[in-house]
């Protein structure tokens, strides 16, 4: 689903949606009701999107690595979460130790100006969407279960009719490569969506925000940032 339309299509829904997700773990974050998302579906498909995540751990100390994961939906009540880490990251131990951690999903945001409301005597605002996946980290190890996890992992982020396969690399090579990566999965405990959107506004106010987000000007991509990485002056 193209995200812009989907994005429009939560403003415009309001988000008046049943609620599916219960679990004694504690809340990661403060939501607002009129920002709480529970629909299920719609978090597995925002987690499938955003699949580039920040994990963030809290033992022995606060930890937070950046990776893309694969979300296993029919693995648990709420779905599980895969990925990997290198054994030189200290969050290994986290993993390890089977800590809990909180995995967040990031997705648009964008400054919101007052004079994008029929009535402009409001103060600026920033609408976002994230999700929360909350569970205890198991670790995956052993080279076959390693193998599996990667060819999950390649398997969302190739395109379909890709012809690489790592089977076909040289087992020599990709032993290597797989004894300095440590796998983990986290069977989902508690699902949070926070979606500030503008859904509780007028009408009037929800079209202002879609007419301005429309034209605004995009955030710079990963291709500029990375050529304009590469251009810059060398420290001497």
């Amino acid at each position: 689903m193209n995200r812009r339309s989907m994005l429009a299509g939560m403003v415009a829904a309001g988000f008046d949606l049943e609620a599916q997700t219960t679990s004694s773990t504690a809340e990661s974050v403060y939501i607002p009701k009129v920002q709480l998302v529970e629909d299920r579906k719609l978090l597995h498909d925002f987690m499938d999107e955003f699949s580039f995540v920040d994990l963030v751990t809290s033992e022995p100390s606060i930890r937070i690595t950046h990776i893309p994961v694969v979300l296993d939906r029919n693995a648990g009540k709420n779905g599980t979460v895969i990925g990997h880490i290198s054994r030189q990251n200290p969050q290994t131990a986290a993993i390890l130790a089977a800590a809990r951690a909180v995995i967040v999903f990031h997705g648009p945001h964008s400054y919101i100006s007052p004079t994008w409301y029929s009535k402009p005597e409001v103060v600026p605002t920033w609408n976002f969407a994230v999700v929360h996946a909350s569970g205890k980290l198991k670790a995956v190890t052993g080279e076959d279960a390693m193998r599996d996890l990667l060819a999950k992992l390649i398997r969302k982020f190739e395109e379909p009719n890709s012809p690489y396969d790592l089977a076909k690399l040289p087992q020599s090579y990709t032993s290597g490569l797989i004894g300095g990566i440590l796998g983990f999965e986290m069977e989902i405990e508690l699902l949070e969506g926070k979606f500030k959107l503008g859904q509780e506004r007028s009408e009037a106010d929800k079209e202002g925000i879609l007419k301005h987000l429309q034209t605004e000007k995009p955030e710079r991509s990963i291709y500029d940032l990375t050529a304009s990485f590469y251009a810059r002056p060398k420290s001497q």
